[in-house]
């Protein structure tokens, strides 16, 4: 059974924000002349990578809730930052699943999800079906 993660999207106020800083990232990567993959880099690869890689996700908080997800495809070593540290790279698929909001505390680093602890994703054809006014209040808040 797979192991998921939980992360801060530090400066993200949406699960928008989130799509766009990884889109430039990705364009980054190719304008330097990197493979265009999706890579979130950390200090370090998570000792149970392995539960993990077989069908994990990684859980974003935005504004003390976790509201996204995407899945982790493997880790691969990072890039050097001129620290004594070496960095660890996340490699994501690029499709960010909004998940039904779970409100979370701030923390440091990333934090183990069991598969039972996980916001189940939202279901976006019973929210389309919500009258206009609804969703777009409901988005406002955060809750779409």
């Amino acid at each position: 059974m797979p192991l998921h993660l939980v992360k801060l999207a530090v400066g993200a106020e949406s699960v928008e924000d989130i799509a766009k800083f990884q889109k430039r990232r990705v364009a980054e990567a190719r304008a330097a002349g990197r493979p265009a993959i999706l890579r979130h880099l950390t200090r370090n690869v998570p000792r149970r990578a392995d539960e993990i890689v077989d069908g994990g996700s990684i859980y974003w908080v935005i504004r003390g809730a976790i509201r996204a997800r995407q899945r982790i495809i493997r880790f691969v070593d990072g890039d050097r930052t001129g620290d004594a540290h070496g960095r660890a790279a996340i490699v994501l698929q690029r499709k960010l699943v909004e998940v039904e909001p779970r409100p979370m505390r701030a923390f440091q680093g990333w934090r183990y999800l069991e598969v039972a602890d996980a916001p189940p994703d939202i279901d976006r054809s019973a929210a389309a079906k919500l009258p206009p006014r609804l969703r777009a209040e409901l988005r406002e808040l955060g809750l779409l």
